[in-house]
This record gives structure tokens, sequence and C-alpha cells, in this order.
């Protein structure tokens, strides 16, 4: 009889890049190349559309990347040996382009936006919870499943969906049922916010990305929308309104330090039992370590830009020209490489797996969502104003 050995565990190291082991990194090819082509031909029909209406930028291809994987995923179809490069694309690349999108901000304006933010993204937050946690009461759904569906909706998505499941004990199905629930209005919002932003606020970019922020379920998502705003209406002002909704967004993610945990608390207080408590996730394992790349980008804007403006040069070794052109190079490729994420996004929804939602998890999911959606503009009318970047 053959045995069959057990594949090695990722090193740290082989997991932060890649997400797997050295010798697994030729899998993720045809994902990752699937994905490319995505973005390269969107990036030819979104110029093909606007040169022929004679209007730069009016379609973003970013949204064209998202719609296009869509329509390959639910059309033709994906083999399974995209999978791998997909997830990576979803995973890895989308987290190193947020982190070197911290380019475009100084530290300064990343604290503004932050600190500012705190208020909105509180409220919004909470606004979420509630309102999930009322509608799942009223529409007779398990008290796990509308947990899930509430911290999905107010933090993070996926990641926050994940992180709470262990201590409240959810069940798998729940968890597939939550996550499903969150994808398909974080979709919709993500293709819809960015229009109905710059309806609501008028075109103003800091208003518009605090809202894509503080209402937009997943990272990517918010991510997804603030490029889509930033190509449809032509936003070349630094920050712009995806840099703003990314850092309004990473507020929310460090929420999950206290939130999830208090979230499992007042779950196991409602079942008036103790042992109701599953095995929790670490607080360590809440904190994107995303976070702290795009920290350290915006960090070294600002230590560049201070050499530049006293003695001529950044770091000593680049003028103000090249230290310039560095800077938006690593602007532009950290586009691509979100555009990449979000051409993933598309390939990697399947309208057949979400068709099995239900009518009662979409009824607390939609709640939530209005909700969310509601407070943060209301918030951002009240906050938006301080904010002088």
């Amino acid at each position: 009889m053959t045995k069959t050995s057990t594949p090695r565990t990722p090193s740290t190291i082989e997991n932060l890049l890649f997400g797997t082991t050295i010798d697994r990194v030729p899998s993720l090819i045809p994902g990752v190349a699937l994905a490319a082509l995505v973005v390269v031909a969107a990036v030819l029909i979104a110029d093909a559309i606007n040169e022929a209406l004679g209007l730069d930028g009016l379609v973003s291809f970013i949204l064209i990347a998202i719609v296009l994987g869509m329509l390959i995923r639910n059309t033709i179809g994906l083999s399974d040996v995209f999978t791998p490069g997909i997830s990576f694309c979803l995973k890895k690349l989308l987290r190193l382009g947020i982190i070197l999108l911290g380019i475009r901000l100084s530290i300064v304006d990343v604290l503004e936006i932050g600190g500012f933010g705190i208020p909105i993204v509180i409220g919004a937050v909470a606004t979420g919870l509630v309102v999930a946690t009322v509608a799942t009461r009223r529409l007779g759904l398990s008290e796990r499943l509308g947990t899930l569906i509430a911290v999905g909706t107010a933090i993070c998505g996926a990641t926050a969906i994940v992180a709470t499941a262990p201590g409240i004990r959810a069940k798998e199905e729940e968890v597939t049922y939550a996550i499903a629930n969150i994808t398909v209005f974080g979709i919709g919002a993500m293709l819809l916010y960015p229009f109905l932003g710059n309806v609501i606020f008028g075109g103003d970019v800091v208003q518009v990305g605090l809202f894509l922020g503080t209402s937009i379920h997943e990272t990517a998502q918010v991510a997804g929308a603030g490029l889509i705003y930033d190509q449809t209406f032509n936003v070349t002002a630094s920050p712009s309104a995806a840099d703003i909704a990314i850092v309004s967004k990473l507020v929310r993610n460090v929420l999950m330090i206290v939130v999830i945990p208090a979230v499992t608390y007042v779950y196991v207080r409602r079942q008036h039992d103790p042992e109701a408590l599953g095995r929790g996730t670490r607080i360590i394992d809440m904190v994107p370590t995303f976070i702290i790349g795009f920290l350290i980008m915006a960090v070294i804007r600002s230590i560049g830009d201070a050499g530049v403006e006293s003695n001529g040069s950044a770091f000593g070794i680049w003028d103000a020209d090249a230290w310039d052109d560095l800077v938006h190079g690593i602007r532009t490729a950290a586009e691509y490489f979100l555009a990449m994420a979000m051409a993933a996004v598309g390939l990697g929804t399947s309208f057949a797996q979400l068709r099995g939602l239900g009518l009662k998890p979409f009824g607390v999911g939609i709640a939530a969502a209005i909700a969310v959606g509601a407070a943060s503009i209301v918030l951002v009318f009240l906050f938006a104003p301080l904010i002088s970047v």
C-alpha cells in the first residue's frame, strides 16, 4: 500500500508572501494570469468606450474588470486549476496593493482622516450591529447566524465572520450563509455607492471617501469602490476618494479587536450557558498586518517629502523629479495590483452558489446594509467638515 505524504505546512515567510509552500507557487500562475488578462481586457474595453463617447474616464476599467470577471465565472465557468491563483489575488495581491497605496498619503493625512473618521466608523458599526440583531429576532433566525451577519456587515465582511465563528461555535453552514450574504450586498454596494455618493455629496471627495469606507462591507470592495469613483469622476487630487475610503475602512478593521470579543460575550450571556462559548480567535489575529504596512508607506512618503523640501533629495538618494517618479510608479503598481484583486472578486463570484442564501438571511442582510449606509450618510454630513485634508 502506498503511503500518502502529508502536505507540508507553509513557513511564516511562505505564508506571508504566497499563502502556500514554495513548491506550490506554480499552482498560482493560472489564476493570477487569468486575473491579469481580465484587467488588460478591461483597460482596452474601457478605453474604447470612453473614446467612442468622447469622455475621458467615464467608464472605469476597475468596474469593467469586476463585471467581466463575473461574466466569465457565470457563463464559461472556471476550472479548479484557477482557484489557487484567484485566491492569491484576493488575499495577497489585495493586501500588497493596499500597503503600496500608503505612499499616496502623508502620515499626517492618515492620522487626520482616521482620527476624525472614528465617530463615523463607530456610529456606522453600532448601527449595523443593532439593526442586524433586531432583524434576526424578528425573522426568527438563529442567534448565531444573526451574529455572524451583524459583524460581517458592520465591521469587516468575511474576515470578521471567520474571526467570530469559533467564539460562538457557529456551524459551517451558518458561516457559509453569512459570507454569501455580505458578498451579495457588498458587491452591490461596491458597484452602486460610488455613483450614489457622488449625487448625495455633490462630488465632495472627502465625504464620498468616508461614505464608501464606512458603509461597504469588505476591504476589497471598499478599495474597488474608491478606485471606481476616482476613475469615473477623474479625481486627481490627493488624498483621493480611494485613499480616504481605505483609511476609514482600516479604522473599521481595527475595531474588530473590541467588537468581536464584546459580541461573543453578549451572545454567551443571552444563551445563559457558559458552555456556549467556543474557542475564540486570538486578539493578535484580528489585526490585519497590511494596516501596519500601509502606515509604514505613509511614513516613508512623509520622510521623503520632508527631505526633498529641506535639502532637495529624498533619503539623500532621489532628487525631487526622481522621487516624484518613484512615488508615481508605486502608486501605479498599487492600482494594478488592486485591479487584479477586483478581477478576482468577479471571477470568484458564483451566482449559482448565492442562490441558496434564502429569504430570511437576505432580509437581515438588506436591513443591516441599508441601515449602515443611512447612518454613514448622516454621520459623514456631521463630521466630514472637520477634516481639512
